[in-house]
């Protein structure tokens, strides 16, 4: 669960697959943030309260693997799956118009929201994501049939605990330049490591990581004839900047941006950027 209270007060929507927690502040246009697995909201810690004195910002913590609350038993945590249940929380909160950022595989489902169920999304942001055959990356590929048993999903979960495991490239060390701060490395991994169902959605997501999906995915972007910017790290280690540039150039209205000293994080090494960038969508 995000523990940033800049980021506003902790509410819930209910929707067809579960209660989702998200935070929101500010006021103006609506702008959603869609972080990736394995972290929650609190990855836009540094971007959307600085949108606040311009846009109502709403970070949900997305059922990734970083979330409190599990899902129902049945549902679908396939990337449509996931991407049904963004386009749901929308829906419960009457949100239209909006301005939808993604990052990692938060930029994945918002590709997916926009081939899928696009009708409440006005502008769409995609920052450093899984694209095309890139899902999931190779540096993180083992974790899809590790998540096929329990017993060992739950203690690579706790070794995630240890800071120098935190930094390898198989786990957060090629995601940012620099270390996460402790509280908030804690809160991305504090309930997959205690929370049996948390861990469940996490292996769910990975067990059903289709690249026919994301494929479908990402050539379905080139339907969504609404302002669209994709901003690449230019130091990414995860996802090829090829990829964002091939995004941007099947967007009927997209822009590519390179965001330098950067990894896949951009939220986390250069927020500075986004803040900059974002609103003139």
């Amino acid at each position: 669960m995000s523990v940033s209270e800049e980021l506003g007060e902790l509410r819930t929507a209910e929707i067809p697959a579960g209660t989702l927690e998200y935070r929101a502040g500010g006021s103006g246009p609506a702008m959603v943030f869609a972080h990736g697995a394995g972290v929650n909201g609190d990855l836009w810690r540094k971007v959307a309260p600085a949108l606040h004195d311009r846009k109502r910002c709403i970070v949900p913590d997305l059922p990734l693997g970083g979330h409190r609350l599990p899902l129902n038993g049945a549902a679908d945590r396939s990337l449509f799956g996931q991407a049904a249940i963004l386009a749901d929380f929308l829906e419960a909160l009457d949100l239209d118009d909006v301005t939808l950022v993604g990052n990692d595989t938060g930029g994945a489902i918002s590709q997916a929201l926009v081939t899928s169920r696009p009708e409440r999304v006005g502008r769409l942001v995609l920052t450093s994501c899984h694209a095309f055959e890139n899902y999931p990356p190779k540096a993180v590929a083992y974790l899809k049939p590790t998540s096929r048993v329990p017993a060992a999903l739950w203690l690579l979960t706790q070794a995630v605990r240890l800071k120098p495991v935190q930094r390898l490239p198989i786990a957060y060390g090629w995601a940012t330049h620099e270390p996460i701060e402790p509280r908030i490395m804690d809160s991305f991994t504090r309930e997959i490591r205690t929370n049996a169902g948390v861990r469940r959605d996490f292996a769910g997501l990975l067990t059903q990581a289709r690249r026919q999906d994301m494929r479908r995915a990402s050539e379905g972007v080139a339907s969504f004839d609404r302002p669209a910017l994709v901003i690449w790290a230019a130091d990414d280690k995860l996802f090829p900047r090829a990829h964002g540039e091939r995004l941007a150039e099947l967007l009927p209205r997209g822009r590519f941006e390179l965001v330098g000293q950067s990894r896949t994080f951009i939220p986390e090494d250069k927020p500075e950027a986004l803040v900059l960038r974002i609103p003139a969508v």
